[in-house]
């Protein structure tokens, strides 16, 4: 998981800078029109529109952005609509790829994927070839540095976190995806500093990757992740810690 919990910090702080180019507004938007068109434009009884809401606020959208993407996604605005799509692949050796995105246009965003599998050493899949190999967990890293390993794993668990663990960076709390905001809320409200936390798709077991195949993997992950239909690259790579700061410094 070590590689992941320092990815997670990656994306984290790519999504800050990009957040001021205004890359991801784009991507936000679109998450909260699904999430209300979904489960209605009341972000008290839609889960997933609250989290598309705090998300936005967190990059700094303007409140007007916000509103306009919810009425678009209950009706009351006129826009595109947007489908919920998902690709399955592999990498460079042999990493299982799992993506998640919306689109308004499913035949040119498949094209668009596939394309990037091939170019980055990969092959894109049939639905299902490797789903199976994720589960949807909550999971919150936090620094190491900022508090004891007691005294998280206490305030964690009482939380209502299922498991801690930790490498030599990041303390990783993992939860179920109904405790997700539960947990996070509190460990907010008690002052612990969050590196990132966010509801994910976790590896059942990972593919240590070295030297090309790591540059070639992060490559297309992140390549992925920068495409304007993609909401989520998964990928159960682990890559020590000094090949992956090489290749995303």
């Amino acid at each position: 998981m070590s590689g992941h919990s320092r990815w997670a910090g990656i994306k984290h702080k790519k999504a800050i800078i990009d957040a001021k180019k205004g890359k991801v507004f784009t991507r936000i938007a679109r998450e909260i029109s699904v999430a209300a068109k979904a489960g209605g434009g009341k972000p008290d009884s839609n889960p997933r529109l609250r989290t598309a809401i705090e998300d936005a606020r967190a990059m700094n959208m303007p409140q007007e952005n916000v509103k306009r993407a919810i009425q678009k996604g209950t009706g009351e605005l006129p826009g595109a609509s947007y489908e919920e799509v998902t690709y399955e692949g592999y990498g460079p050796g042999g990493v299982a790829v799992f993506v998640e995105g919306t689109t308004d246009n499913k035949n040119r965003t498949t094209s668009e994927i596939r394309k990037m599998f091939s170019e980055h050493g990969g092959n894109m899949g049939e639905s299902g070839c490797v789903a199976w190999m994720f589960e949807t967990k909550g999971l919150i890293t936090v620094p190491k540095e900022s508090i004891s390993e007691d005294q998280l794993t206490t305030l964690a668990i009482d939380f209502g976190a299922e498991d801690i663990k930790s490498d030599d960076e990041f303390y990783e709390i993992i939860t179920a995806p109904h405790d997700f905001e539960v947990v996070k809320t509190k460990l907010v409200e008690a002052k612990v500093n969050l590196n990132s936390a966010d509801v994910t798709a976790l590896p059942k077991n990972t593919v240590a990757l070295q030297g090309d195949d790591a540059r070639k993997c992060l490559e297309l992950v992140s390549a992925l992740d920068d495409h304007e239909d993609i909401k989520n690259a998964y990928a159960n790579f682990d890559i020590p810690k000094d090949i992956l700061e090489k290749v995303t410094s």
